[in-house]
């Protein structure tokens, strides 16, 4: 018996919209019965302060903002005292240039909002759904600075490198997409992964419809932002369209992903559509799915890491490199269960509802050993360490959020992110125990669900945000001792 899956995230409605009404048969032969709500915690929003000769704004995250609500119901802050200069000692250190920027370490989190004019329309947040586009993605590059991709208007997606200060230089190149997902570099360019359009054919479906078929595509680039090759991840082709038997293709539905490297290869994680033959006719399914593309373009073929089909009725595919185990790793959400999970074959990490506000978030490796990976039920955002599958150490934090964000920052530390208001908020952790470091601060820009922050070998971290429609905000935190 065919069954719907569950709703995309943010809409509440637990049935098919009746404009793309889809027939589903479950991968593991569980309902599906997901929705994530939208995230709504408040906090006061810390002003923005120059930074003397460098360009954008900085703000002392360390520094306490005091601040009411006015009768409109915003918050009145309080301008934010600096941190104070470091001093040599045994737990202090004394502040120093780090990485190729030469960012210097400070005694506490401090953020810095740089606006980038881009020139070209950036598509908007939408209603930051998992169907929805991703307007935006940074990567870190190790010569300094970073490449920055961006979704156009106009069915193109945009990369365009920054300086040290996350200024644009150069003039930036564009391929072919419809959907960005995400940007990794190294030292001879990056990658880009993207979605293009597809043919779904004529099948016939067992019922219903669904449409798009697209295509997910990894974008190999130099140093010049100049494309070297490109590699399909799905398997569409002249002989095999959406709607035949065996198909593997990006549709309206949940279907975002995640890069990592290992330094060698890249390995895209994302959700895909799933065709199966059911006597005359054909099924679409939802999971995930995980390819390992060579350096050369080429796919790694029966790669140990990598698979057809991993979480049934995926969401949130995460994907990190370990370089201690000489793996990729991942997590997901699934309705498999209700819980989040490791793929293929499936290691529950951590047990939850589908209530419709499962939300799985980042993943980072740990201090020694294992991984964190945040997530959120019911609002509330939990860190869970995990080495193999179950987790072994739960942190309740104090956020309050429907979507949280995790990056590593710096040796030995993580940061935890989430919307707060019209801002977002943040608290740094210690990646071996799970314990708090310092106080929670403000970041100046507007939060979207499905972004991600990525860290940098100086230890800081940036976050692309909305800025005008022709302009994109970075927040960088930068590297504190």
């Amino acid at each position: 018996m065919s069954e719907t899956p569950e709703n995309p995230p943010g809409r509440r409605r637990r049935r098919v919209p009746t404009r793309r009404r889809v027939v589903i048969a479950a991968v593991v032969g569980l309902a599906a019965a997901t929705v994530l709500g939208a995230a709504a915690a408040l906090s006061a929003v810390a002003p923005d302060e120059k930074a003397g000769g460098e360009s954008g704004s900085t703000s002392p995250a360390a520094a306490e903002v005091s601040g009411s609500p006015t009768p409109g119901g915003t918050l009145a802050t309080a301008a934010a005292t600096p941190i104070p200069t470091a001093t040599a000692s045994a737990s202090v250190p004394a502040a120093k240039p780090e990485g190729p920027c030469g960012r210097t370490v400070g005694a506490a989190a401090a953020v810095k909002v740089t606006e980038v004019k881009v020139g070209v329309k950036v598509t908007g947040y939408g209603s930051e759904g998992d169907t929805d586009p991703l307007p935006m993605a940074i990567a870190s590059r190790p010569a300094g600075g970073s490449w920055l991709a961006w979704l156009g208007t106009n069915g193109r997606v945009y990369l365009g490198k920054l300086d040290c200060n996350d200024k644009l230089v150069g003039t930036p190149t564009s391929f072919v997409g419809i959907d960005l997902q995400d940007v990794q570099a190294d030292a001879n360019g990056g990658v880009v992964l993207l979605t293009r359009k597809g043919t779904c054919g004529t099948g016939p479906l067992c019922g219903g419809s669904s449409s798009p078929c697209n295509t997910m595509h990894m974008i190999r680039f130099d140093n010049s932002g100049k494309q070297v090759w490109e590699r399909q991840v799905t398997n569409l082709s002249g002989s095999r369209q959406g709607y035949d038997d065996g198909a593997r293709f990006i549709w309206w539905y949940q279907h975002h992903g995640r890069l990592a490297s290992d330094g060698k290869s890249y390995a895209a994680y994302f959700g895909v559509a799933i065709t199966v033959k059911n006597g005359n006719c054909v099924d679409i399914h939802e999971g995930d799915r995980m390819q390992v593309v060579n350096a050369n373009g080429s796919l790694a073929s029966n790669h140990r890491d990598s698979f057809e089909v991993g979480c049934s009725h995926s969401w949130t595919s995460r994907v990190v490199w370990d370089p201690r185990t000489s793996h990729y790793v991942m997590v997901c959400a699934t309705d498999n269960a209700c819980r989040i999970a490791r793929p293929n074959p499936y290691r529950g990490v951590a047990a939850g509802t589908c209530d419709g506000t499962l939300f799985g978030g980042d993943l980072v490796l740990a201090k020694s050993k294992g991984y964190w990976t945040a997530w959120s039920q019911g609002g509330q955002v939990r860190l869970e360490h995990f080495t193999t599958g179950a987790s072994d150490s739960t942190v309740k934090t104090a956020a309050k959020s429907s979507h949280p964000h995790l990056v590593s920052y710096g040796t030995g530390r993580m940061l935890l992110a989430w919307e707060s208001g019209s801002s977002m908020a943040a608290q740094v952790y210690d990646s071996g125990t799970g314990k708090t470091v310092g106080s929670k601060f403000t970041i100046g820009v507007r939060d979207h669900s499905y972004q991600a922050f990525k860290a940098y070998p100086d230890g800081s971290v940036a976050y692309p945000a909305a800025g005008s429609g022709t302009s994109i905000k970075i927040a960088r935190i930068l590297p504190a001792g």
